[in-house]
């Protein structure tokens, strides 16, 4: 019911908290880290303040003019109230642009350049430390949520705007504009309306609310930029759930959170479930009481499934993955119990979700698609994003007769299930699967917690490998893990932190590869190379 009857409204982001307050005054969000606009709210938030300070920075944009269908870029330093400062420009029915903290200034101020003269709200940090002077001449304005800097207004002299009421936007205007992971180049921006969102709420929504009671917290570690929060965000806030937000994924700082409030459901990316594997062994429990894990960014590794689910006592725990992109949103969906183990098929998705999206592989030779000869996945859902911003021909070139292109090769078994090789564009000659080959390792070598297959300089694929606390590889451990694998160049050996990474903690493979082929030998001498025994 509830689900019908905000269907045809779309997703109100400018509204949002007021609505989830009005349903469920006494929940709360608990944060672990202060909020840069609002650190007078501590971290345990309610809702109630959440919609006043989103009411009241909405004001405030409206004080310098910022109006209907104009852009602000939101680009500052970490933390939730990104997200809570899109909310506010939406309630004025402008258009949010949010750009990860961790994009280069270089790439920040092309991105602004291709919105147009937007508004744009950063800090004094980012401007003194990373962004080229040239933002200030390409922004209509520059608002600060912290600090001072010449040509820029602080938030803070905004203090005392005259509230104003929220403004309502056609569910298919574009209520959000976010950007691609960037692991092929200059990130493109995707365009999101109300009702694409809605589209994407549905499913994701069904789901939180089979799994876990209402009383039981929901944690998430998320991008602040990326359109999965503002999925997430929603379900967990208008369900009731008291909300866990994230910024940092330190396992003991996770861990001493989780044990005070233990979560019911956790949302998070791939990469943090490999670092939150050290949490099954913490003898308090933190993930004890965890019913659901969930992931929608990337491949998530067999052995991390298996830890976690170790990890908690829930009869009934269950890890779920959903296959998706930032431009169409979760497509295809699985769940996975203690009784697949460790060494389950991780290539298999799932099937995509009745009734609500479509997926279809087609081939590349006229011959029917297979794991030896995978397909191109294309995808339906009324999830997907209406173009790029200042790019419609390149959004063009992945539409085709409204089948969207994901960029990635597979196939489809004969139950209908979708099983993902690789993307396209990180395929290796004489490689079935780079991501099934990652798989194995991960499961074979427990003291891995990255290991990324790319091209050689000379076309052989390379296994960049990170362990647990940089300790040197045990060779006699991967010899062993190697055998009958495809064959490949010896282990090369990086610190995680080297590796080069998107603001959803995806490793730019391509980058990567470039970094290894530009003169391998001083790439493993280098001081990013980790030593190996």
């Amino acid at each position: 019911m509830f689900l019908q009857r905000i269907g045809n409204k779309g997703i109100r982001l400018g509204t949002l908290f007021d609505r989830a307050a009005a349903r469920h005054p006494a929940s709360f969000v608990i944060l672990d880290h202060d909020l840069e606009i609002a650190p007078q709210l501590g971290r345990r938030p309610t809702l109630t303040e959440l919609a006043g300070l989103i009411d009241d920075f909405a004001s405030r944009l409206w004080s310098v003019g910022a109006r209907p269908g104009d852009h602000v870029v939101v680009h500052k330093s970490d933390g939730f109230d990104i997200s809570l400062l899109a909310c506010a420009v939406a309630r004025i029915g402008a258009i949010p642009v949010l750009l990860s903290p961790k994009l280069e200034g270089e790439t920040v101020a092309v991105l602004l350049r291709r919105v147009g003269r937007p508004y744009l709200v950063t800090d004094q940090s980012k401007l003194e430390n990373s962004l080229p002077a040239e933002v200030l001449e390409v922004s209509r304005q520059v608002l600060l949520t912290s600090g001072e800097y010449p040509g820029a207004t602080p938030f803070a002299d905004l203090a005392d705007a005259p509230r104003v009421p929220a403004v309502t936007m056609p569910v298919d205007h574009p209520t959000l504009i976010t950007h691609t992971s960037g692991t092929t180049g200059i990130p493109k921006l995707a365009v999101h309306t109300g009702k694409s969102f809605q589209a994407r709420y549905r499913p994701q929504a069904t789901v939180v609310a089979a799994a876990v009671r209402r009383s039981e917290p929901i944690a998430v570690h998320v991008s602040f930029v990326h359109s999965r929060m503002f999925t997430a965000m929603p379900i967990s806030i208008m369900q009731g759930h008291p909300l866990i937000i994230l910024r940092d994924d330190d396992p003991k700082t996770v861990a001493d959170l989780f044990v005070q409030v233990p979560p019911g459901f956790i949302e998070a990316h791939p990469n943090t479930f490999l670092r939150w594997e050290v949490l099954a062994d913490d003898p308090r429990g933190p993930l004890a009481n965890v019913k659901y894990f969930s992931s929608t960014f990337d491949a998530i590794h067999p052995r991390t499934v298996n830890r976690l689910l170790q990890a908690s006592r829930r009869k009934g725990r269950r890890f779920a993955q959903a296959y998706g992109q930032s431009e169409v949103g979760p497509i295809a969906g699985r769940t996975y119990s203690l009784k697949d183990g460790a060494d389950f098929n991780g290539r298999c998705v799932g099937v995509p979700f009745p009734g609500m999206t479509g997926v279809r592989v087609v081939s590349r030779d006229g011959k029917p698609p297979t794991k030896e000869n995978p397909g191109f996945i294309e995808v339906r859902s009324d999830g997907r994003i209406v173009t790029y911003l200042g790019e419609h021909q390149r959004w063009e070139k992945q539409v085709n007769d409204g089948w969207w292109r994901m960029g990635d090769v597979g196939y489809r078994t004969k139950r209908g299930c979708l099983h993902l090789l690789d993307r396209e564009v990180d395929e290796i000659p004489g490689v079935q699967s780079t991501l099934e080959i990652e798989d194995k390792l991960f499961t074979r070598v427990p003291e891995l917690i990255e290991v990324i297959i790319v091209p050689g300089h000379d076309g052989v694929p390379v296994p960049v490998v990170c362990t647990r606390d940089n300790k040197p590889l045990d060779q006699v451990a991967w010899q062993s893990a190697v055998a009958g694998l495809p064959p490949m160049a010896d282990p090369v050996q990086w610190r995680l932190e080297d590796l080069p990474q998107t603001a959803t903690t995806k490793i730019k493979r391509l980058e990567l590869a470039r970094l290894l082929t530009q003169d391998p030998a001083d790439v493993a001498g280098s001081p990013q190379a980790a030593p190996s025994a």
